[in-house]
């Protein structure tokens, strides 16, 4: 199945919900086996269609924090979360959604994952709205290089730092950032390695602000603004900072703990280009930074395991909201439609009937008083008549097919070549001929064929040897 991956603007916290608007997506569309075949950025309504749809949710948007959980689940869980990070938000921590990370932590921990409800809920029903149904929504800062193997090394830093849990890294990365030197306080342990990405100038989610020249209102002394994300192991944080500033902000958060950095680029919609923004001009304020394409950093959320999806956001593909609703409503109204008309139809089509078959029972019944005027209670018209016919036969003296000589007359025609002594015994009852042959008589296959041509119909009894003759009319 296809994946639609798309990187996602962080929330300004001065704007007011009321007037939240998602600026054009990048975005990176790869077919049911891996292949890219669209990249590109895009408003959220003209975003292609995909099975699933996997959002990397900005770095400053989310609190990542190790917590001990209670054994709870589900709906229990959910309450509980609250007041286990109350004490670390200053936010009300009821406005707010927490995910809890499948995979523990070193300590017998869980990560949790915190970020403002109604943000979440922003983009969850927008992309719903839209069309897409399957979402799955992951830390940008689980998607950066080297990140995911850093959690190997968790077990080594809780040793080191006294049982207090520490999210690990990888020793492999820079010891240092170019022009920023290291603090070494003494007596204390290295730090978890650190690794950041600069994920392109500050986007404003603000519609007075996706206006031209939003750009320049973000400049601080001639630097843009640039939207920093930071990973420590499996934690994660972000910042927006001046570009001049990256490597003296990563300095001193990193202390004495090794520091990746990197830049993305090759982001779809930006090349070629000469903005002030663009990875080439900030390259000038960032120092030491390698290149992380775009779709590298994409292909990265496909495999982390931690959906921000739980809870009330879970994805349930099958749950008809109002936007598929909204689709269905004109084929739900044909259909609809069309039933009722089907069912209007077999109705009038019934009354139609039923008023047929009565006059046609009418006529039955005034054909059979006026045939057999002294006829008193009519129950079948028809067999009453048979009847009546019948008995008129009889009375006149003429043989009806159902007689013992009507049968047996049939009988000897259709006998041919068996002899007329071969006959054992013949029983006439019920309007109906018993044949009994002696044994020693074979009848031909075609036997029953005659007595069809003379108007009869025979079965032969398997277990007694006879044959039933009936008039075949």
């Amino acid at each position: 199945m296809s994946t639609l991956i798309v990187l996602l603007p962080p929330r300004d916290p001065a704007v007011p919900s009321q007037e939240w608007q998602l600026p054009e997506l990048p975005f990176l569309l790869l077919d049911k086996s891996g292949r890219t075949q669209r990249a590109g950025r895009s408003a959220l309504a003209l975003l292609p269609r995909a099975s699933s749809t996997v959002l990397m949710v900005a770095a400053r948007d989310l609190l990542m924090m190790p917590a001990k959980l209670p054994p709870l689940r589900g709906p229990r869980l959910r309450q509980a979360l609250p007041n286990i990070v109350e004490d670390q938000l200053i936010q009300d921590p009821q406005t707010c959604h927490i995910a809890v990370d499948p995979q523990p932590v070193a300590g017998g921990q869980q990560l949790l994952a915190i970020i403002d409800r109604g943000w979440f809920r922003f983009i969850c029903e927008g992309f719903a709205a839209a069309g897409h149904r399957s979402l799955r929504a992951v830390p940008v800062t689980r998607c950066l290089p080297q990140a995911a193997a850093l959690d190997t090394l968790a077990e080594v830093a809780e040793t080191v730092n006294a049982g207090e849990p520490v999210m690990a890294g990888s020793a492999s990365v820079a010891t240092s950032l170019p022009g920023v030197a290291p603090v070494v306080a003494p007596g204390v342990a290295p730090a978890v390695p650190m690794v950041a990405a600069v994920l392109g100038a500050v986007v404003q989610t603000a519609p007075a602000l996706l206006l031209e020249g939003a750009v320049e209102s973000a400049m601080t002394n001639g630097a843009p603004r640039v939207e920093l994300a930071i990973a420590r192991g499996v934690q994660g944080e972000g910042l927006a900072v001046p570009a001049s500033a990256v490597n003296a902000t990563l300095g001193a958060l990193a202390g004495a703990a090794p520091v990746s950095l990197y830049m993305l680029t090759e982001v779809p919609g930006n090349e070629p280009s000469l903005a002030a923004t663009s990875p080439a001009k900030l390259a000038a304020y960032v120092h030491g930074a390698s290149p992380l394409p775009f779709e590298q950093l994409a292909r990265r959320a496909l495999a982390c395991r931690f959906d921000l999806c739980q809870f009330e956001f879970a994805s349930q593909p099958w749950r008809l909201d109002r936007a598929t609703l909204r689709r269905l409503r004109l084929p739900v109204t044909l259909a609809v439609g069309a039933l009722v008309i089907a069912i209007v139809g077999a109705n009038v089509q019934w009354l139609m009937l039923s008023r047929q078959r009565d006059a046609i029972n009418t006529q039955m019944t005034e054909l059979l008083l006026n045939t057999f005027p002294k006829t008193t209670v009519v129950l079948d018209a028809p067999d009453q008549m048979s009847r009546q016919l019948q008995q008129l036969r009889v009375a006149a003296g003429e043989l009806s097919p159902d007689d013992f000589l009507s049968l047996a007359d049939g009988l000897a025609r259709s006998l041919a070549p068996v002899p007329v002594n071969g006959i054992a015994a013949l029983d006439y009852h019920d309007r109906r001929l018993d044949v009994t042959f002696k044994p020693e008589v074979k009848l031909d296959p075609d036997f029953a064929k005659r007595l069809s041509r003379n108007g009869l119909t025979g079965a032969i009894d398997s277990n007694t040897g006879k044959w039933t003759i009936r008039n075949g009319q």
